[in-house]
């Protein structure tokens, strides 16, 4: 058994590091398959002591956030513990979770004032390869905030003046029933596709600012085939859901890039709603345009899923399920 002490701190902070009711000490204790104490300011750790040292620097990369004034979460927890415990050293154990501590930074705030986080290294990469080029791709698992991030970054750019309107977009894929079958005009009809765009900017700009930017025509959400004939300048442009695309339909999408815009383009190629046979656009261009200078491409990884803990654990399986696979592929 060996044991710490955690120098300098309060209630406060142990509450944050370890979660109330020691909520994160059990993820700690799932993830090391170990069992742990904290009486005070010592935490007892039943193993040897590589475990001890690298349990530590968990401990003390919870404790960086906590001092740089970040409210941790349960899913923070795990991202530390799946992205810096893949070594048995110590030291690389440490530098990697430095550098994920290092790139958790605010990038906007809510509404409400809640600060927005790049909270992986992927997050992050993707948050200063959007800023810097024309061109991206984000890539991943649903849950690592690709699309989120994407709305977040086009209203700090509409709010600066770097851009006059943001346009959202997204194509409309009939998976499991018929669009002719639901009640209701066009807008009534896609509208269910576009809403958690809609939620996004309800989250960064609130629900009233969002419809007075909507009807000046500074925020336009629509579906895909809106965006046909049409040339897109001094415009942030996102298509969201791009493994739903055709090839035809990605080639007419990113030519309609005019000057001064950015258009950003968001998929999973693991949820792909395409009849069978059709080529998902989205896995075209990545193989078409990956080595064109001024594009980007940023690979999310199931590591960097921020919703609940347990989602990252459902992608991991329905991903190495054999079934899953062959279906992907057909």
């Amino acid at each position: 058994m060996h044991k710490f002490r955690i120098e300098n701190t309060s209630v406060g902070e142990l509450n944050e590091i370890f979660g109330i009711n020691e909520e994160y000490l059990t993820l700690l204790e799932s993830h090391f398959e170990a069992e742990m104490v904290l009486r005070g300011d010592e935490l007892h750790i039943f193993g040897d002591a590589t475990l001890r040292d690298q349990v530590l620097a968990v401990v003390e990369s919870l404790r960086q956030l906590y001092k740089k004034g970040q409210a941790i979460a349960s899913n923070d927890v795990t991202y530390l513990l799946r992205a810096g415990t893949g070594s048995d050293n110590a030291t690389a154990t440490g530098k990697r979770l430095k550098e994920v501590v290092d790139a958790r930074a605010e990038i906007a705030k809510t509404q409400k004032g809640k600060s927005i986080y790049a909270k992986t290294i992927n997050q992050r990469e993707y948050f200063a390869k959007i800023q810097k080029n024309d061109l991206v791709f984000g890539i991943g698992p649903a849950g690592c905030g690709k699309t989120y991030l994407a709305v977040v970054i086009g209203v700090m750019m509409l709010k600066k003046g770097e851009v006059e309107r943001i346009v959202i977009t997204r194509p409309v894929v009939e998976a499991g029933e018929s669009l002719g079958f639901l009640p209701g005009d066009l807008k009534e009809k896609v509208d269910p596709y576009l809403r958690p765009l809609y939620d996004a900017f309800h989250d960064v700009l609130g629900v009233e600012m969002t419809e007075k930017m909507t009807a000046r025509g500074q925020i336009e959400i629509a579906p895909l085939a809106y965006m046909r004939g049409r040339t897109l300048e001094n415009a942030y442009v996102v298509l969201d859901e791009a493994q739903n695309t055709t090839k035809e339909q990605m080639k007419m999408f990113l030519t309609r890039l005019g000057e001064n815009s950015k258009m950003v383009v968001t998929g999973d190629v693991t949820q792909i709603d395409l009849p069978k046979r059709v080529i998902s656009g989205l896995v075209h261009v990545s193989q078409v345009l990956r080595d064109v200078e001024g594009i980007e491409f940023v690979e999310f990884d199931t590591v960097d899923v921020v919703r609940h803990p347990l989602v990252q654990k459902i992608i991991e399986r329905y991903i190495s399920n054999e079934g899953y696979q062959e279906n992907k592929s057909s």
